[in-house]
């Protein structure tokens, strides 16, 4: 990657760059500029002057737009599916998957958005009313800020570009340092194309200096993050008057009742718990087993584990690669230790070497330990014996997060209750938590946030309802 700085179409040249090395290899594998405040506020004030042209642009020329960029990204899936890979060390058979989601996410935004429309509404309906023509339509709201993180480093960029740019908004992305090269390449795709709106798009690269001026400017009417609680209570406080969606951590738990099928459910709790080597929001984390089964599931829950192959993120078969850096693999490892010196036990011996930390299964574990009551992050699961549902339900709300959980169960009342008493922006009926449709709505309740994502209902977050009426 060139040391250069996006700003719409045009290309400013930086001396100050920064290396993002491998976190697998070590290796430098991309470069990227290092920016500051004014950097930020150049590429806002180039987005509200773009507004104007953004906004008269035709549907059918944003639409068209999205499909070139997906096109373009079905051409280049194994070269941006192999930068994701370099920079954060996502196996590569994750990787095209996420290339592949992506594309659908652009596509789905395009076909959503043609069917978005406001509705007439009949003012005559009370006693106060009259008879006249009255309806409401949706416009963009403005110039959007986006910040995402390194954990899908490409899709959780396009949950953003997409809706934002589609529904005629013009856009500010800073993408997470630790994947600059893959929003470059996703960015280019967009500000190339002969359908693109005049600099409707630019990235501007950086952390705490770069995102402070563009929470605080009063240019953005919409920021749009993705990341921490710490850094979301940030944004929320500092923000100002601008509609703001967050979609931050999750503590992710299951139920395994004992009418589930184990088999199933030790399966998908392996892979939930230790896809992207636990580097999800949605990361299954407390697995709250009946006590009846919970001997038997244990056992099928350590073979599952047994099985993923961990190692080279460069090889087809790996399940998992490194974390992102050393310190999260420490981190790790060191929410194991504190576990065991309170009287938890792993199924499997607890292994860290450098970046790599290979799944770990606990037991013996109770609700007032760190590694139940905090996001970890990392691949580790805690298993939590229990009497009954309703303990277990108790359990699983008793969190600050409110991200997804789900149940494993064939009684159908029970699946009744869940649906009605996890406190949660998603349940699912048994399969992990971690299972997440990009169609969806997508978001949190508590800690884990505000607002909504999926191409539909992000479309609405950064779109503004004007009403008419004609007497």
């Amino acid at each position: 990657m060139n040391a250069k700085i996006f700003f719409g179409s045009v290309e400013s040249a930086k001396e100050n760059i920064s290396d993002r090395v491998s976190p697998y290899s070590g290796e430098v594998v991309s470069t990227a500029p290092i920016c500051n405040e004014a950097d930020a506020l150049k590429a806002l004030q180039i987005a509200k002057e773009a507004c104007a042209d953004a906004k008269k642009s035709t549907l059918s020329q944003r639409c068209d737009w999205l499909l070139d960029v997906a096109s373009k990204l079905k051409q280049n899936r194994e070269d941006i599916a192999r930068t994701i890979t370099d920079e954060v060390g996502k196996p590569i058979a994750f990787a095209r998957v996420e290339v592949d989601r992506c594309i659908e996410t652009v596509t789905l935004s395009a076909e959503t958005m043609r069917t978005m429309h406001g509705e007439t509404i009949n003012t005559d309906a009370m006693p106060s009313g009259k008879k006249t023509i009255s309806f409401y339509i949706r416009e963009p709201a403005g110039v959007i800020v986006a910040i995402t993180p390194f954990n899908f480093p490409l899709n959780l960029v396009a949950h953003k570009l997409a809706p934002a740019l589609v529904a005629g908004n013009t856009v500010v992305l800073k993408p997470t340092p630790e994947a600059p090269l893959t929003a470059y390449k996703f960015a280019k795709l967009f500000i190339e194309s002969k359908y693109a709106v005049k600099d409707a798009l630019s990235v501007v690269y950086g952390d705490a200096e770069v995102g402070n001026a563009l929470i605080t400017s009063d240019i953005p009417r919409v920021i749009s993050f993705t990341g921490s609680v710490p850094v979301g209570n940030i944004i929320t406080k500092s923000a100002g008057i601008k509609k703001i969606s967050l979609e931050l951590g999750g503590n992710a738990a299951t139920y395994i009742d004992k009418s589930a099928d184990l088999t199933l459910a030790a399966e998908r709790c392996a892979l939930g718990a230790f896809v992207n080597s636990g580097q999800v929001c949605i990361s299954l984390q407390r697995i709250y087993v009946d006590a009846d089964i919970y001997d038997e599931f244990a056992s099928k829950m350590a073979y599952e584990t047994k099985k993923l192959v961990v190692g080279s993120p460069y090889e087809d078969d790996t399940f998992m690669g490194p974390l992102i850096d050393e310190d999260a693999a420490e981190r790790a490892m060191g929410w194991v230790e504190s576990a065991i010196e309170e009287g938890a036990k792993p199924l499997l011996t607890p292994r860290q070497e450098g970046r790599m930390f290979y799944p770990c299964v606990m037991v013996d574990v109770r609700d007032d330990m760190a590694i139940v009551c905090e996001e970890v992050f990392a691949p580790i699961v805690s298993l939590v014996k229990v009497d009954s549902f309703d303990d277990a339900f108790e359990r699983m709300n008793n969190s600050p997060y409110g991200l997804q959980f789900s149940i494993f169960t064939n009684d159908l009342k029970l699946t009744q209750r869940a649906i009605d008493e996890l406190d949660a922006g998603g349940v699912v009926i048994n399969d992990m938590p971690t299972l997440r449709f990009d169609i969806q709505p997508y978001g949190g309740v508590k800690l884990s946030g505000v607002g909504r994502e999926g191409p539909r209902f992000a479309i609405e977050e950064m779109t503004e309802i004007k009403s008419v009426i004609i007497c």
